[in-house]
């Protein structure tokens, strides 16, 4: 007799499926596709409440998409895989550059609970006071409120894309009563869509929600699957660390062996230890300086 191998794709979960119906909406009319994107943060809300859900590793890898948005505004060539290494590669002294630091904010935007405090960590560039104004310029229903974010910093800086997308992501979680923001509107959003004002900003970040949060759902059932597996395996290694070495995998969108806690030969093997077992994946695809993940 022979038995299914447990992997990350053939593991059950219980985490709702977006309904078919919201995934196949075409509605053109403003309130058809305001309809659709208010179902599609129910089901996204849903989905956040499930424990098999890595959050903080899904927070990550949605900051990550929102960071590639957001620098190819700029019209910056960088894409997810050099914005990994300008952050995850980074040595003591050195600087990350425009496409890093963009990936940081995003990152630092989305590690702790929203807050003034913590927007003015991921944005220092921001005064208190200009984030607490901006902060609270929106009202009404979530994603209304998140475009008049938008508008508004938009309005007063119109090369700030970064801290206007992140306050406005950040004004929707507070809609929203989550306690972290989701990035959600720039991955979803058109460099064109920025230039817009009104109903016609506000249609678009309805747009960008419906898409990104389609695309939201069905990446948490591939971590939460992932995130099992890595769990499943976890009580098979014997490296010393390598309890916080799964914890790190679990919340970090990409890990480099040097930044686990064990010395580098024995980061480098375990790191090839979780590969054969299915358990993570190497992210770049080179024999040196490697990048891994869930």
């Amino acid at each position: 007799m022979t038995f299914a191998r447990n992997t990350p794709a053939n593991l059950p979960v219980t985490i709702p499926r977006m309904p078919p119906w919201v995934i196949a909406g075409r509605a053109e009319a403003p309130e058809n596709v305001a309809f659709l994107s208010g179902a599609a943060l129910a089901h996204l809300h849903l989905v956040l409440g499930q424990a098999e859900v890595p959050h903080a590793l899904l927070r990550e890898r949605l900051a990550l998409w929102s960071a590639e948005a957001c620098v190819a505004f700029t019209g910056r060539p960088e894409r997810a895989a050099e914005l990994r290494d300008a952050v995850h590669l980074l040595r003591p002294g050195d600087l990350p550059g425009p496409a890093g630091e963009t990936f940081l904010a995003w990152r630092r935007a989305v590690e702790r609970p929203v807050t003034i405090k913590a927007l003015c960590r991921a944005l220092p560039e921001l005064q208190t006071e200009q984030i607490a104004r901006w902060l609270g310029a929106g009202s009404g229903a979530p994603v209304t409120r998140a475009a008049a974010v938008l508008e508004v910093v938009l309005e007063a800086a119109p090369r700030a894309e970064v801290p206007a997308l992140i306050l406005a992501d950040a004004a929707l979680a507070q809609a929203l009563g989550w306690d972290h923001a989701v990035p959600l509107l720039a991955a979803g959003l058109k460099r064109a869509d920025l230039r817009k004002r009104g109903e016609g900003l506000a249609l678009a970040c309805h747009r960008a929600v419906i898409a990104s949060v389609i695309e939201a759902g069905r990446t948490a059932i591939d971590l939460a699957r992932r995130a099992a597996h890595l769990k499943a395996v976890a009580p098979k290694l014997r490296a010393k660390g390598a309890g916080q070495a799964v914890e790190m995998f679990l919340t970090c969108d990409a890990v480099a062996p040097s930044a686990l806690p064990l010395p580098d030969r024995a980061a480098r093997r375990l790191c090839d230890r979780l590969v054969a077992l299915d358990a993570i994946r190497e992210l770049t695809g080179r024999d040196t300086f490697r990048l891994y993940g869930v």
